[in-house]
């Protein structure tokens, strides 16, 4: 007699028995009424599946919510296709491009008519008809060959190129009915999970919104982001000029070896805006303002390498930078404060010492002398070692650190003397019109190559500690966009393919048993899709070069 085929179910920490070929969702039936929470897909063996994935042998099963990280991009991509296939009810022949991440929602734009009013109320009510239908998202797998007459066929010209330039035997696809499309992630089982959502007009497109954090059974409420839009917008222009929008069309310009060009063309924009944003803080200071300039931004945004290149254009304009690092503020780590999970939360305000940074700079903008403090990360104390400052004419005091835009951090200290600069990876290059380039995955991919690199930090730590990050990042950063006087987008548009190789080794590493493996194949998924770059034509001064090494600037 066979043994009985067994599946874990690591939620509620037991085996349960099921019949070869059943899939996730026959298995969730049996035990749903256990579980706090409708699962929108789950972990299998530490990778992230459809609740329709079919099950042929033993395996560890981890149901996921909505809430969880990988629940979220399920429910968003599976929005993605809903509104991809209201469009082609409501305007055939039009086509969808979901460009970015903006206003706590996704920007989407259309070719082929415009996004009216009028014409978003009606894809918001096909969308909901689809929706309350509970219609099957259907995964299909063939040939790439045929997949390409397929998409062909529909009009979708980008996957084309892509599959052209990725050499995959077979590759997956969706049917949603009647239509197709493909995603780089599960879908959910059905239109029937996405209860709340919203569509709101935005300038000349669309804002896609999932459900809100707090209540999932509502809509997320956007939020203004003017100077964001107009940060990813000037890129997104950037990008038609030399050609090269997406995945595909980066892939095939550099399997022509033009990637030359396209890394001086990146590098000159990056040269471009940075001495745009010196020649107005020095007009600035010349009418008597800017004495302080504050450098902020996201982890792994490049705050660090933009700080000195800033630094060299603004000596270029007569002036005399000085830089200081609001990591040396940070408090002694015993009166460091605690996160919702109890370990120290270094992204808090109030890991930093406010009084004694306040008083620093106001006596700086005096003109008296101050000794500046020296955080030692390894006893996890503040020093002082008699590094002394005091702001000359022509001085300009340069601040480096996440809380940079955050008004409690200088509340002391007059608006006119201050000007702040948001950086962040604004990742505006796309793998095809319908899956976009997360930023925070661009982020966090520089983080693992980094902190391997230089701080002996593993992915698996890295992984598992960006939650945290991110949440700090939520609280602490991303409210207080807004109030930069000019956006650095710290992307170049080839740093993935330069980052694959070095990405993908390094996130090989990490073991099949444990959580973050499922982080780490989704992103070596990701890179996969990226025709390698060679490092040979970056300048020692790009921004890369602090992820990468090579750079010609100390840190």
């Amino acid at each position: 007699m066979n043994n009985p085929l067994q599946v874990y179910i690591s939620n509620l920490d037991r085996y349960i028995d099921i019949e070869g070929g059943e899939t996730l969702l026959d298995v969730l039936k049996r035990v749903e009424s256990e579980l706090p929470f409708r699962p929108i897909c789950a972990h299998v063996n530490n990778k992230t599946e459809s609740l329709r994935y079919p099950i042929f042998g033993p395996k560890m099963i981890r149901f996921l919510p909505i809430t969880s990280s990988s629940g979220e991009r399920v429910y968003i991509r599976s929005l993605c296709m809903t509104l991809y296939r209201a469009l082609t009810e409501a305007c055939p022949g039009a086509h969808l491009l979901v460009e970015h991440s903006l206003s706590r929602g996704h920007f989407c734009r259309l070719s082929g008519t415009e996004a009216t009013p009028e014409l978003v109320a009606r894809l918001k009510e096909i969308m909901t008809r689809l929706i309350t239908a509970d219609l099957p998202f259907e995964r299909f797998e063939q040939l790439t060959s045929d997949v390409k007459k397929l998409f062909a066929r529909e009009g979708l010209g980008d996957k084309v190129l892509l599959l052209d330039t990725i050499h995959s035997l077979y590759t997956p696809y969706y049917r949603l009915d009647g239509v197709y499309d493909s995603y780089y992630g599960a879908l959910a089982p059905s239109t029937g999970y996405l209860k709340a959502f919203d569509l709101v007009p935005y300038h000349d497109g669309i804002l896609l919104m999932a459900f809100d954090h707090e209540d999932h059974s509502r809509p997320r409420a956007m939020v203004t982001q003017e100077k964001m839009f107009r940060a990813f917008t000037e890129h997104l222009e950037f990008n038609k000029i030399i050609g090269v929008r997406n995945v595909g069309e980066l892939n095939r310009e550099v399997q022509a070896d033009n990637t030359a060009d396209i890394i001086n063309v990146a590098e000159a924009l990056h040269s471009k805006k940075i001495s745009s944003i010196a020649d107005e803080i020095t007009a600035r200071y010349h009418k008597g303002g800017a004495r302080i300039v504050l450098i902020a931004g996201p982890s792994s945004s490049g705050k660090t390498t933009t700080t000195k290149r800033l630094a060299t254009y603004l000596m270029t304009n007569l002036l005399r930078p000085q830089m200081i690092s609001l990591d040396d503020y940070f408090v002694d780590r015993k009166n460091t404060p605690l996160d919702e999970e109890g370990e120290y939360d270094y992204e808090s305000l109030y890991a930093l010492d406010l009084k004694q940074f306040n008083a620093d700079l106001n006596a700086l903008l005096a003109g008296e002398e101050v000794e500046l403090p020296t955080y030692n990360f390894a006893t996890g104390e503040r020093n002082y070692k008699g590094n002394r400052l005091k702001l000359d004419d022509n001085t300009v005091l340069l601040i480096e650190g996440i809380h940079g835009l955050n008004p409690e951090l200088t509340a002391s200290v007059p608006e006119d003397m201050k000007f702040r600069v948001y950086v962040s990876a604004l990742t505006t290059l796309s793998i095809d019109d319908h899956n976009w380039v997360p930023t925070t995955d661009n982020r966090l991919l520089r983080r693992i190559i980094r902190d391997h690199k230089y701080r002996g930090t593993s992915a698996v730590d890295t992984i598992r500690r960006w939650p945290s990050v991110r949440r700090g990042e939520e609280r602490w950063i991303f409210p207080y966009q807004e109030n930069a006087d000019a956006m650095f987008n710290s992307s170049l548009i080839f740093e993935l393919g330069v980052m694959k190789e070095q990405g993908e080794d390094i996130l090989s590493r990490v073991p099949h048993d444990l959580p973050e493996y499922a982080e780490a194949y989704r992103l070596m998924k990701f890179l996969s899709y990226f025709s390698p770059i060679g490092e040979k034509y970056i300048p020692s001064t790009s921004l890369l070069r602090e992820f990468l090494g090579g750079s010609s600037f100390k840190y």
